[in-house]
């Protein structure tokens, strides 16, 4: 259902939801590129009523019903594409943190990593519908170097050699979140930390922790010695070898970049994290 702009009537597909769960709106609602979102009071509590327009949203909705508030914000009720979930109402926000200074950002980094792995760690049987297996999110990077070899001084070769050898040799399989950063772990208050927004994806928990080192912007990011601290960080919670991680990073920071030039746009730090890893890959 769409307005006259061409986007979703928002007021028209949350008119139904708000009468189905006896929601009370708790401020404005807008629309994402994928999704409606409401904040709502339910039974008292702070929420927000989300509905997804994309299928991809919609798929990591599914996640989140699956993982029932272990790790992620707890989902209050469900229908089709709609979901009412916890609203975080902390104080802290990680990409602020981040750029407090390097114990600060480092802090950061760990709770991440500790979200992430909480993540991890469920494995109820059956899984949600819907899930990508790794190899399948890399595609668009393999069929991308195929085509631009020599592009960035040869990265996009070099990192789909690195991404089919991590793909080749899993450690482990999780349903992952497919996008761990900062505004994506939330301050839950007596909660803790819990996820939001995660995507559809299955494979080696590695590749969750490597996005981590491209955020929360640019200046934190590319900051001399980050990347080399961070992943020592990264190690030290998950156990991941250091040379491992560097490789996911480039893997990553390979995807992110070619899925932006495929949308016309421009990669920015993100390829020059990647750069940076090769680098220190040798």
């Amino acid at each position: 259902m769409s307005d006259r702009a061409g986007g979703p009537d928002v007021a028209a597909l949350i008119a139904p939801r708000l009468t189905q769960w006896a929601l009370t709106p708790d401020g404005p609602a807008f629309a994402t590129a994928s999704s409606v979102l409401q904040p709502v009071l339910f039974d008292g509590r702070a929420a927000y009523l989300k509905i997804a327009t994309a299928d991809e949203e919609a798929a990591g909705g599914r996640v989140m019903v699956w993982w029932d508030g272990r790790g992620a914000a707890p989902v209050y009720a469900h229908d089709g594409d709609a979901l009412v979930l916890e609203r975080a109402t902390g104080r802290t926000d990680l990409a602020e943190l981040a750029t407090e200074g390097p114990d600060a950002d480092d802090e950061a980094t760990r709770i991440l990593c500790r979200a992430a792995l909480r993540l991890h760690a469920v494995d109820d049987r059956p899984l949600p519908d819907g899930l990508v297996d790794l190899t399948t999110w890399f595609s668009d990077l393999f069929a991308w170097e195929a085509e631009h070899p020599e592009a960035h001084d040869g990265l996009y070769p070099r990192a789909a050699s690195e991404a089919r050898r991590l793909l080749a040799t899993p450690d482990g399989n999780a349903v992952l979140h497919g996008d761990v950063h900062h505004g994506n772990v939330l301050d839950f208050g007596a909660d803790g930390w819990l996820a939001i927004d995660p995507k559809h994806i299955i494979g080696d928990p590695g590749f969750d922790f490597a996005n981590i080192l491209c955020n929360p912007d640019a200046r934190v990011a590319l900051s001399p010695g980050r990347l080399e601290r961070h992943i020592g960080v990264i190690a030290s919670e998950t156990g991941i070898e250091a040379d491992r991680m560097l490789r996911w990073t480039l893997a990553w920071a390979a995807l992110s970049s070619c899925w932006s030039e495929l949308s016309g746009d421009d990669p920015g730090h993100v390829l020059e994290v990647g750069r940076h890893a090769r680098a220190l890959l040798g």
